[in-house]
């Protein structure tokens, strides 16, 4: 068999998804056959990644990989088109990570098992669809696709405010993806070919003043999802209200989409407009730095103030996506990674300590740590992640966004000072209120009401195991970084040249931008 023309990509996406649909039918009464049914088909899937990925991926080719596109509507020109590059490998691998370990994350589910299951599998096609289809309106119609799961998921499974947190997520990220339909089908119409194919799309023409408009609705789609501050208020709501698994899900591949489209969408297929756009990036990253930290800092509620370090952490992705060098969007990549890490096992064990206490307000923890050892070592050990230890993975993110936006040549010396010495506060902030966070669930002396009420057991081997699975690449990309740019590095060098030609001819353009910042000028 020759396994160069295998559909890998297609194959990938539709088995978890066409194994959903058996579940219904799945002899079961008490949940415990459909979970061990989701966790081997998620081993599959994720077995079937690695394979893909180790047989066919080849790290010195730039351009996509393992392409397959079949006609689904030839007279618009819309196919069933996927394949993958250093942008889409990394991320294809983190989403049958994080949901393999999502599903057994899940073990303890006993309402409806049959549909969180359904939906588990069903959204774990549609999150990888996300990252390898190579068509617009097939783009969009995937990122509605995993919604829908999410929906479900926090309405069904979520805590007391699990309706008002799950409307408020739909009504967001679907207002969002009107911007996409209505950019992905004014490019497709652009021009005297029609054409929603990405690289077709890439290469048409157009005017500047066309491609600011496009830029700035792929923005506001994209903001809400990764999330940029002020559409963020979505995600505090629906981390409070979920469950581990679902949490997983949000911090460890939801977000990431949001990073993923602002590069391949607005940065690559839209360079001039980018040039304009870039310095609101960094703006914007800066205000989540440091924002979100902040507010961290005043939350009480354990799930939101996560939450909130989630979006800070974020801040270094657009700041290094609108680095213009290789480095600042390698960091980018990396980050993405390194959270999607981090977030799923820090969410992972806030599920599993709240399972103990039965409380998130930290006002009602306190001295827990001698009797759930295993659980504080872990939490303890994954806090340091967060906030970039050096050794591990978030690390070594941040400090090649740091260089990479310090060593650009993009911007003027005044406001690379300026963004740098803000990134600071933000990094000097995240130890502050992580440690505080864990004196406060941790140390001290224990509360009496908490423990005369509550059963504080300690780590089960399953939690210990997910924390393990998770802590492993932490700990391996913080050491070893090449592990995970390798991937990647011909990709987004590749994307940094076509960027960086893109600042030239906005410095030549007679009229400036209406604010003193928001245009790049190249040094000498």
């Amino acid at each position: 068999m020759n396994t160069a023309n295998f559909p890998w990509l297609t194959t990938i996406i539709l088995l978890p998804i066409a194994a959903s649909l058996l579940i219904p039918v799945i002899p079961d009464k008490d949940g415990k056959t459909v979970r061990w049914y989701a966790l081997i088909v998620g081993l599959i899937d994720f077995a079937l990644i690695v394979w893909a990925f180790y047989t066919q991926y080849d790290f010195s080719n730039p351009n996509l990989q393992l392409v397959e596109s079949y006609p689904w509507v030839p007279q618009l020109d819309l196919n069933w088109s996927v394949g993958a590059d250093g942008l889409a490998m990394p991320l294809i691998i983190l989403t049958g990570f994080i949901t393999t370990l999502a599903i057994l994350a899940a073990w303890p589910v006993t309402l409806k098992p049959r549909l969180f299951y359904f939906l588990i599998l069903a959204m774990y096609g549609g999150q990888i669809a996300v990252f390898a289809v190579q068509d617009m309106l097939l783009f969009f119609l995937v990122w509605e696709l995993e919604l829908v799961p999410i929906y479900f998921l926090l309405s069904i499974w979520g805590g007391k405010k699990r309706q008002y947190a799950a409307t408020k997520f739909i009504l967001y990220t679907a207002g969002g993806s009107l911007f996409i339909l209505l950019a992905a089908l004014t490019m497709g119409f652009y021009g005297d070919t029609v054409t929603f194919d990405m690289r077709s799309l890439a290469l048409k023409d157009y005017a500047l003043n066309f491609q600011l408009l496009l830029y700035g609705g792929f923005l506001i789609a994209y903001a809400v999802k990764l999330p940029i501050i002020p559409l963020h208020t979505w995600l505090p709501d629906a981390h409070g209200e979920a469950t581990a698994p679902v949490h997983m899900l949000l911090a460890g591949i939801l977000l990431k989409m949001g990073g993923y489209a602002l590069i391949r969408m607005n940065a690559q297929m839209l360079p001039d407009a980018h040039a304009y756009f870039a310095p609101a990036l960094v703006v914007l990253g800066v205000v989540n730095i440091i924002y979100a930290a902040l507010t961290s800092f005043a939350q009480r509620n354990l799930k939101r103030k996560i939450a909130y370090s989630s979006i800070s952490h974020m801040g270094f992705v657009t700041i290094g996506i609108a680095s213009f060098t290789d480095l600042g969007l390698s960091g980018a990549m990396l980050q993405m990674v390194s959270h999607g890490l981090i977030g799923a096992s820090l969410f992972f064990l806030v599920g599993a300590t709240y399972d103990r206490t039965h409380t998130l307000m930290l006002d009602e923890m306190g001295g827990v740590g001698m009797r759930m050892k295993k659980i504080f070592a872990m939490f303890t050990t994954c806090s340091m992640a967060s906030l970039a230890l050096p050794g591990m993975s978030g690390f070594v993110a941040e400090i090649m966004v740091f260089v990479g936006f310090a060593t650009s040549d993009a911007y003027s010396s005044t406001f690379k000072v300026i963004v740098v010495f803000l990134m600071a506060v933000g990094v000097i902030l995240t130890p502050i209120y992580l440690l505080s966070m864990l004196r406060e669930i941790f140390y001290g002396e224990e509360n009496e009401e908490l423990v005369s009420h509550q059963a504080l057991i300690d780590a089960e081997p399953r939690e210990v195991f997910i924390i393990a699975c998770l802590l492993i690449p932490i700990i391996g990309i913080g050491l070893y970084p090449k592990l995970l740019t390798q991937v990647y590095d011909s990709t987004t060098v590749q994307l940094t040249a076509r960027l960086r030609d893109s600042v030239p001819t906005l410095v030549q353009r007679k009229e400036a931008p209406t604010v003193s910042l928001s245009a790049p000028a190249i040094g000498n």
